[in-house]
């Protein structure tokens, strides 16, 4: 993959030249000596080459060696969005983000490595860049080489990367319209896949709306501001308020999972210089789930 530039400063060093369009440190060791290239004015350049006002610059990425445990497996995918460097798709409940020894090569890594085999992709390479659990569906962001996956990745809870999810809530004791969620989260010491919140846990903050509700149940829109594993169901559990479906965190069993679905995806694209802003509609069982509860009418 090839990216161009035309230098507009003051004499610099290509490297620092390179460091400011977000290369790392390791980034320009693999340019170096594992099969990339940078040329100033049609010639092959060190990364200490000094450019001037009007150097024209053309990188050539290292090329990337996939890894051999993610195997391609060829099942559907729902993709919302793609271009040259990104890839988002709308994962189903059931399907798990990574691939997992015990479970098989059904996951959506692995898909969308079939994916980018089947479609003559540059780098069939695998950049997870945001994760779900097995049964929480929506919005997954990959990136298609690891330089979009570091540009990224810096922006993961920031103002400039949104993620909101919907989760299905039972409102037993009152809730608050808007709230935040400011909980330590740590291990549990029940069951070691499970997390609770402890004294000793990370800091960890969601932020919730309630979107619609009854005396019984609420559809809540909730933005994570800090990526603890399972944050959304240990909060709101802690609080007395644990998801439809989870029966891990306590939840009442009126769907045979967790009702939560990344429903909303916002980032900042660093080589369209522009906002991507991303949905994905509720899936079937959460639809049901809604009118199972009263929060829409059934027909």
């Amino acid at each position: 993959m090839y990216f161009k530039w035309t230098y507009t400063g003051n004499p610099l060093k290509l490297q620092n030249f390179l460091r400011q369009q977000g290369f790392s440190q390791s980034q320009l060791i693999k340019l170096k000596f594992h099969g990339g290239a940078v040329y100033v004015n049609h010639r092959q350049r060190n990364t200490d080459y000094l450019l001037h006002a009007k150097d024209r610059i053309l990188l050539q990425l290292a090329p990337e060696i996939p890894v051999d445990t993610v195997k391609p497996f060829a099942a559907p995918i729902d993709i919302i969005y793609e271009d040259a460097h990104y890839l988002v798709v709308n994962k189903p409940a059931g399907v798990a983000s990574i691939p997992d020894a015990a479970k098989g090569d059904d996951s959506m890594a692995n898909r969308v490595k079939a994916y980018l085999i089947s479609s003559h992709a540059e780098s069939t390479a695998i950049h997870v860049v945001t994760r779900l659990d097995r049964d929480t569906s929506g919005l997954m962001l990959f990136a298609k080489h690891g330089f979009a996956h570091s540009l990224v990745d810096r922006q993961l809870h920031s103002s400039r990367f949104i993620k909101n999810y919907q989760a299905l809530i039972p409102l037993h004791q009152p809730l608050p319209s808007h709230g935040w969620l400011i909980l330590r989260i740590g291990r549990s010491q029940e069951f070691y896949m499970k997390r609770a919140v402890v004294p000793t846990g990370k800091q960890s903050t969601t932020e919730y709306r309630l979107l619609q509700q009854n005396s019984a149940y609420a559809l809540a829109e909730v933005t994570l501001h800090t990526g603890r594993t399972h944050q959304i169901r240990v909060h709101f559990s802690a609080i007395g308020h644990p998801l439809i479906g989870d029966d891990l965190y306590g939840g009442e069993m009126l769907m045979a999972r967790q009702a939560l679905h990344c429903a909303h995806l916002n980032f900042y694209h660093p080589y369209l210089n522009r906002t991507i802003d991303l949905t994905a509609p509720l899936p079937a069982d959460m639809q049901a789930g809604l009118t199972r509860v009263g929060l829409v009418e059934s027909h």
